[in-house]
């Protein structure tokens, strides 16, 4: 037995000596599905690789963007999927994520733009932006621009869907799984130069689940960005811009579906204030991305009647004059949810501008307030018509 788990730790050794020995080489690491096994290290996966001073996807390994992202404390995102040779596509879904085939691997890299760039600002100073793919140029991440934080793992095996966290070294050049997840000291720095202390959360593996368990029904986990609604949009490759949604289909990862032009989209937002006529599919595409995991028919929070999915019509079940159910000190002693006309009076509001564990939403995924969210919600409250006096 002894011997077995020598080789074994030989054969190891071995491989990410030779992943290490290709990346010197300007070689990208080719693709892996581990069917059973989880590395513990990122590079073993073959998904990401770093050349020439750059995270770059490996062969095959398509990055992808959102119209309307997850806020994580400002982080910005690097997703990327990859189906093995093969595999059949992905089957297209007009509401839910796609069905994807055992062996898909998706992505997901958080990282910060490195703050006062030359100026001598300490590594663990990133800038507070809401830029989408900041530094994400010819095909790569230019990683003396950034800070890596860490990548997720989301992997498609015969039992369902595995979720693994990596964290990244310092010295940026792997990453090694943390299950237990981990804490990361940031200071966020503004445009303006304002300073504001950070605890970035890795989550563990439990908590992947807690956001990713999307239909309490089956109890397993899955995707929740690539749904039509959210891929529904261009993206930047090499070759130059593209639907994604056609995209996909091009390269084999997608199947059926009706044209970009006739398939759901979500608004793209990315912090600036719209105009008064894009405010409310702004808001709607917002809360669909930040809430509606949970806050759906199907999701962890059905029980609490209030649902944020993108398609959910105007109603007490959109949190109009609806009263909470089990919120206790999360209402901050406002009786409904959303009140047409006054946001600083309804709940969903001050459950988002609260950092208190006890008070905040979402629950997990972020420690500290998003700002230009809070006011998006908030300007479209306002602008609503109507009251709940007679509620």
């Amino acid at each position: 037995m002894r011997s077995a788990r020598h080789a074994a730790g030989l054969v190891c050794a071995l491989g990410a000596a030779l992943l290490v020995l290709a990346a010197c080489r300007g070689e990208a690491a080719a693709p892996r599905y581990h069917e059973s096994a989880n590395p513990e290290v990122l590079s073993q996966w073959g998904q990401l690789s770093i050349m020439d001073g750059r995270l770059v996807p490996g062969p095959g390994v398509l990055p992808y963007d959102l119209n309307t992202a997850l806020f994580s404390d400002y982080a910005i995102k690097l997703r990327t999927v990859w189906l093995p040779d093969g595999a059949q596509p992905a089957g297209y879904d007009a509401q839910d994520s796609f069905d994807f085939p055992v062996g898909t691997v998706i992505t997901k890299t958080f990282y910060y733009p490195r703050a006062g760039e030359g100026d001598g600002e300490s590594f663990d100073a990133v800038a507070r932006t809401r830029e989408s793919l900041i530094h994400f140029e010819q095909g790569g991440l230019d990683l003396s621009r950034v800070r890596l934080i860490e990548t997720r793992i989301l992997v498609r095996r015969e039992a369902g869907w595995d979720a693994l966290p990596y964290v990244w070294d310092e010295d940026q050049r792997e990453a090694h799984l943390s299950r237990s997840g981990a804490f990361v000291d940031l200071t966020l720095v503004d445009a303006g130069g304002l300073r504001e202390p950070l605890s970035y959360m890795v989550p563990n593996v439990n908590q992947c689940a807690n956001c990713h368990e999307t239909d309490t029904g089956d109890g397993g986990i899955r995707p929740i960005g690539p749904a039509a609604r959210h891929l529904n949009r261009d993206f930047d490759y090499a070759q130059g811009p593209a639907n994604q949604l056609a995209e996909w289909r091009a390269r084999g990862l997608l199947a059926g579906g009706p044209r970009a032009g006739e398939a759901p989209a979500n608004t793209a937002w990315s912090g600036a204030m719209p105009l008064q006529a894009m405010l409310e599919p702004a808001a709607r595409s917002y809360l669909d991305i930040n809430c509606a995991h949970c806050h759906s028919r199907t999701g962890p929070a059905d029980t609490s009647g209030l649902y944020l999915e993108r398609a959910e019509p105007s109603g007490p079940n959109l949190g109009f004059c609806k009263p909470p159910i089990a919120a206790g000190r999360g209402t901050g002693g406002r009786r409904y949810s959303i009140i047409p006309g006054d946001a600083h009076a309804s709940i969903l509001v001050h459950r988002m501008e609260s950092d208190r564990a006890d008070i905040m939403m979402p629950e997990l995924g972020r420690s500290i307030a998003d700002r230009e969210g809070v006011a998006l919600v908030a300007a479209w409250i306002d602008s609503l018509a109507g009251s709940c006096e007679d509620a």
